[in-house]
């Protein structure tokens, strides 16, 4: 997912990951009815908690009470939402949620361990089975999340310096994490600078093992990796590749197979790290490849080992979901339509789009006050979207970020571009 060029050179750069921040501030309120009890006080946590606050950093996350659907109660007001990762609109699919219940009733609310244990139960492996099947790929690992996916095998795929990573500069921040647990030598290249890729194989052609990380998706610009000359470059030097397609999973191919599916590259691509979290609408990370790599991750990789299992309800949803995905492509071709629709008015309009190609489309605004100022003049209008400023951005780069989903309507959608068209002009954007 994209992001920041702040720091990332030295993988030292911390991103907020699909998150917009947050532009308001509540004092904190008691949070149970026996009190604050005796906890000690850190004063470094406050004074660092202050900084954020003061800086306009702060986390103050809205609350969402009702369903995660297209109109959903935000904060006690009905709102339009385009700041979810619901792109498909499954949270809600009659056929997930029953799968869910039902599951729950046979096996129980969870699976009374780690997977590497006793906690393997047949529906995890009914679940990996389908998203294999879906995606083209000889086996899938599921894990809690795609966080884990990354900071649990990175670390594994190389020894120490005597390997080199070579990452895109606007990797996610979990990628940067999985690098950080690793000795290896690491290098970041020009955002999708193919050139720049090369340079940085050609430096380390003496590597035992070379492993090139890229996003599918970029989630704060929207646009996508070259996966296909990525492949080449990779193929030529003897280089592993991992792309990390959780904001592509159910998004990007002809039937949202994902990044690699979209360029036909399935058995050249080593590592596909994925999520039911976003489009899929569920929970839980995915590892797809090779039956050797879900093996070698299976037995090395300490985020699988270590974390609990899902709970079976949750396996069961996940199958559901690949199996609607499957049986139901208008969701996949509604999402397009909606995002094609969206992206040609707005550009109609005059706004800047900045670089996207996918349903992530972030309207920029460059100060970081501008964007604060459309999203609450959005919020006026009944409409949610995440403003991303700096440091997750560039200063000059901030900008409105919109995700479209397959469940808006042409109504909501023309709710959507008159608020734009209001506050742009407000704000003098167009």
């Amino acid at each position: 997912m994209g992001g920041s060029k702040n720091g990332h050179k030295n993988f030292a750069h911390v991103r907020s990951c699909d998150v917009a921040v947050i532009i308001s501030w509540r004092k904190p309120q008691q949070p149970f009815p026996g009190g604050w009890g005796m906890a000690r006080e850190h004063q470094w946590m406050a004074e660092r908690y202050e900084e954020l606050v003061s800086g306009g950093l702060n986390w103050d996350p809205p609350t969402l009470e009702s369903a995660s659907e297209p109109e959903c109660t935000v904060d006690g007001k009905q709102m339009i939402m385009l700041s979810a990762n619901n792109y498909l609109n499954l949270t809600t699919h009659p056929k997930v949620v029953a799968a869910m219940i039902e599951a729950t009733q046979k096996y129980g609310a969870g699976s009374g361990s780690v997977r590497a244990i006793s906690g393997t139960m047949d529906i995890h492996l009914q679940a990996e089975e389908a998203v294999a099947k879906f995606k083209g790929v000889e086996a899938c690992l599921i894990y809690s999340a795609g966080y884990t996916v990354n900071v649990g095998l990175i670390p594994t795929l190389v020894q120490g310096k005597q390997d080199v990573i070579i990452s895109d500069e606007l990797n996610h921040g979990s990628i940067i994490d999985g690098v950080r647990l690793t000795k290896a030598q690491r290098e970041v290249y020009p955002h999708n600078d193919m050139e720049g890729l090369e340079r940085a194989l050609k430096n380390h052609k003496d590597a035992d093992r070379k492993l090139i990380i890229t996003d599918g998706v970029f989630s704060m610009d929207g646009d996508i990796c070259p996966l296909d000359e990525i492949t080449e470059l990779a193929e030529a030097h003897d280089a592993m590749i991992m792309v990390d397609d959780c904001h592509g999973e159910g998004v990007m191919g002809s039937r949202g197979a994902g990044i690699v599916d979209h360029f036909s590259l399935q058995g050249r691509v080593d590592f596909e790290a994925g999520s039911f979290s976003k489009a899929l609408g569920v929970q839980g990370g995915i590892l797809a490849g090779s039956a050797q790599m879900r093996l070698h991750a299976l037995n090395h990789s300490r985020s699988w080992l270590l974390s609990g299992s899902q709970p079976p309800g949750v396996a069961a949803a996940q199958k559901a979901a690949v199996e609607v995905l499957m049986d139901e492509p208008q969701h996949h071709a509604r999402l397009w339509e909606n995002t094609h629709k969206f992206r040609t008015e707005m550009e109609s309009l005059g706004f800047d789009l900045g670089v996207s190609t996918t349903p992530i489309i972030p309207v920029m605004c460059g100060e970081s006050r501008v964007a604060k100022d459309l999203v609450v003049a959005l919020r006026d209008q009944g409409i949610v979207a995440g403003a991303i400023v700096f440091p997750m951005v560039a200063r000059d780069a901030a900008r409105v970020r919109n995700q479209l989903s397959a469940g808006l309507t042409d109504a909501q959608l023309d709710t959507i571009l008159r608020g734009y068209e209001s506050a742009g002009r407000k704000l003098g954007l167009i």
